[in-house]
């Protein structure tokens, strides 16, 4: 039976693919985006516009801002959820030391707005973004779900912890079923020019140096966003995640690739794919960042049968085939 979902930032990254598989499984999708200029409007308008193609009335789009209680009461009201997916932030680490009061008003207050309709119109499942940087610069791995965040390195990081804390507290208070996702480096087609891959191809083809912060020595656990996507479709569908036992607690799980690489070895990736090599400029260590990052999958596989397929060698080779075609 077809099930009825909202989908924040529905025009970014992860959750235009996200909206794009629901539909194409016959779900009724109400998706809401401010079309924010952090990056090219042009890139989201793009994805938004493959969303509305669908003719059958099951997407139902609001450009609209999180900050607008009004609007969202209405909203929620009006459309009687299953699921809220909640993917609107103000994403981006090094953005965050330039302008942290985007991250307050985006990442905390915006946050508590969803959540708390969602506490009111009772919805079934509330599932958050959080992000692997909560665990800040960890030297245990793979790293698993009950290591340390206390110690986040950004603001960013900050704020997506608070939102833990804001869920956790919520499930407790109004016994709500909610899960939060800590995502590890989503990457892919369509992916946010902001990112290292899109500013790598970019700049190869350009014939420009890269920048390589501490001199090419960070390590990823690079993840492509169809396992993503199915990751979180898997968590809404699979019955294990649904159970009363899971309901009783606010749960966070990490998505990752379970298989770090260095940024060496994907600029390497890049270039094979383009025929091109890069013009590298090696650089120290920049403020905010994590050195490495190497997930741990074993509670997401255990509880909603999680499971990344995708290696980073045929993620990079799909992303740089939809550059080429797409930037043109």
């Amino acid at each position: 039976m077809p099930k009825s979902f909202l989908i924040t930032g529905c025009a970014g990254f992860i959750g235009f693919h996200l909206t794009k598989k629901l539909l194409e499984s016959n779900q009724r999708v109400v998706g809401i985006d401010n079309i924010n200029d952090y990056y090219d409007t042009k890139l989201k308008k793009d994805r938004l516009n493959i969303l509305k193609k669908k003719k059958d009335g099951k997407f139902i789009f609001f450009k609209k801002d999180l900050l607008d209680k009004k609007i969202l009461e209405k909203i929620f009201k009006k459309y009687k959820f299953n699921f809220v997916i909640h993917l609107a932030a103000q994403a981006g680490v090094r953005y965050s030391l330039i302008n942290p009061r985007s991250y307050i008003d985006n990442n905390l207050i915006g946050f508590f707005n969803i959540l708390n309709e969602c506490k009111k119109r009772k919805v079934d499942h509330f599932i958050h973004a959080s992000t692997s940087s909560v665990y800040g610069n960890t030297n245990k791995f793979p790293i698993k779900e009950t290591f340390d965040t206390s110690s986040p390195l950004q603001l960013y990081a900050a704020t997506k912890k608070s939102n833990e804390l804001m869920a956790y507290c919520y499930s407790h208070l109004y016994n709500m079923k909610i899960t939060g996702l800590r995502f590890f480096t989503v990457y892919g087609p369509w992916g946010r020019p902001d990112m290292a891959l899109s500013i790598f191809t970019k700049s190869i083809l350009k014939n420009k140096p890269i920048q390589l912060f501490n001199y090419g020595n960070h390590t990823r656990d690079f993840t492509f966003i169809d396992d993503i996507v199915n990751g979180i479709l898997n968590l809404a569908n699979n019955k294990l995640a649904n159970r009363k036992k899971f309901r009783e607690k606010y749960k966070v799980f990490n998505l990752g690739n379970n298989n770090p690489i260095s940024l060496k070895n994907y600029v390497h990736l890049i270039e094979k794919y383009l025929g091109k090599k890069a013009k590298k400029h090696y650089k120290p260590l920049q403020q905010g960042d994590v050195i490495k990052t190497f997930s741990s999958t074993t509670k997401a596989r255990k509880f909603f049968n999680y499971k990344s397929k995708t290696n980073p060698s045929e993620g990079v080779k799909k992303f740089i085939t939809w550059y080429l075609s797409y930037y043109k």
